[in-house]
């Protein structure tokens, strides 16, 4: 798949489209979602430029946290989501407390089900995205 990657800390000229990135596996409570929409937010840069590197995943990351997609694959505990659903959410779920490595600038993203909603149908997912830019 494709993503959004940097292997190193530093300024803008780090981060890389890689077009040969894997898909992330699922785990139990967790839903694959086929990205529509993302943001990029103040903490996306401050990881970037190495200012939790004592907290953060280990590189190369794909960055993001906000995301709205499309389900296309759920693990074997999830309850509330199906294939086709539509959703929205924030992935990390304790922000700087070890982010994901693989975040929502790619394709795909594995996200656990108590992270995400389902995206209201008269909301465009790229509103749904901006629901969390002004946190």
């Amino acid at each position: 798949m494709k993503a959004w990657v940097y292997g190193e800390y530093g300024g803008v000229d780090v981060l890389k489209l890689d077009t040969k990135v894997s898909v992330p596996e699922v785990k139990e409570d967790q839903v694959l979602i086929k990205v529509v929409a993302a943001a990029l937010n103040p903490v996306d840069f401050k990881r970037r430029q190495g200012k939790f590197k004592n907290t953060d995943s280990p590189l190369p990351t794909v960055p993001g946290y906000d995301v709205a997609g499309v389900v296309v694959k759920v693990g074997s505990q999830v309850k509330e989501f199906k294939e086709g659903d539509e959703v929205y959410g924030d992935i990390h779920g304790k922000a700087l407390e070890g982010p994901k490595q693989s975040g929502s600038i790619a394709e795909y993203t594995a996200v656990e089900e108590k992270l995400l909603a389902l995206k209201p149908k008269n909301l465009s997912s790229q509103l749904s995205t901006s629901l969390f830019i002004d946190k």
